[in-house]
């Protein structure tokens, strides 16, 4: 059994781990079939589990199964700890022996934007891209991170609501500055814990790539209704967004949005679902179990053995 730190994790690089997962897309993987995460409160906080599993395909690949144990501890920020924490268990598949021991929360900062990358890659313009990324925390920047090690990035501006308090330059949401940022963007990335719509998104252009990662819960929402009633709006699963995304289960609420509407992930990544030209492109994401063992195993297996 090994021990993979979060350096490990990192050494996969982002390029490799949005490859990882649109070759499990493009390979069959369904991610309807995947297990919900489960909660379970303790008296400090909350375990989300969040188990996967990978079956052999044709003799090429052995599969696998995993688990990521998040832990949720709302007082520890006051303690000058982390509120989220994980570690990821690799295991066979046949034998359920366990492989390796994974940083989760290194594993969780790459595979949420490799996703995000993975969705939204085919339909990215093709001149150097002008991002806007709404809040600067981890997920904000390794968004960026991730989209520039893809593609060629122009200018990268990050909007938050107290510049003085973020790690990166910004600028403050609601000020001229930063709206004309967002009407000059080519993809906006939400990465933010707020629970109410982060941006005006009547500035948006009809062709912006809009990626929303800051919520998986069904009251709170990073984009507002209006932008989801005209934009194609893009799931990891229907049934999993109707349940956990509060972006799409309020838009629905309220009118704006039907469940119908809502494109699969995988049909996208595969083309047998179109996106129109002539309106925004969401892809809003809650992140699910599969794309960690996904990314875990291409960890492991491209992390040399000592």
């Amino acid at each position: 059994m090994r021990f993979l730190d979060s350096a490990a994790v990192a050494a996969l690089g982002p390029a490799a781990a949005v490859d990882a997962i649109r070759g499990v897309l493009l390979g069959g993987l369904d991610p309807a079939l995947d297990p919900q995460r489960i909660p379970v409160d303790l008296d400090a906080g909350q375990f989300l589990l969040m188990p996967s599993q990978t079956r052999p395909v044709d003799g090429r690949d052995a599969g696998a199964a995993g688990v990521k144990v998040v832990t949720v501890a709302p007082a520890n920020p006051a303690r000058g700890l982390p509120r989220i924490q994980a570690v990821y268990l690799l295991y066979d598949h046949e034998t359920l022996s366990l492989r390796a021991v994974l940083d989760g929360t290194a594993l969780t900062t790459l595979r949420t934007p490799a996703v995000s990358v993975a969705a939204v890659l085919d339909h990215l313009p093709d001149h150097p891209l002008r991002l806007v990324v709404v809040g600067a925390g981890p997920q904000a920047v390794a968004h960026a991170e991730t989209l520039a090690a893809v593609r060629r990035v122009a200018r990268t501006s990050y909007l938050v609501r107290d510049p003085g308090r973020a790690p990166v330059d910004a600028l403050a949401l609601g000020t001229a500055a930063a709206d004309d940022a967002l009407r000059g963007a080519d993809v906006v990335v939400c990465a933010t814990s707020a629970r109410t719509p982060v941006l005006d998104s009547s500035l948006l252009r009809d062709d912006t790539v809009v990626v929303a990662v800051g919520s998986h819960e069904p009251d709170a929402r990073e984009l507002d209704a209006a932008l989801m009633a005209r934009a194609t709006v893009v799931v990891e699963d229907r049934a999993t967004a109707l349940r956990e995304a509060g972006d799409v289960v309020m838009a629905v609420a309220e009118g704006a949005l039907a469940e119908q509407d809502l494109v699969p992930l995988r049909d996208l990544v595969a083309g047998t679902a179109v996106a129109p030209t002539g309106r925004p492109l969401v892809f809003k994401s809650v992140g699910m179990s599969w794309q960690d063992l996904v990314v875990a195993r291409a960890v492991v297996d491209r992390s040399p053995s000592r």
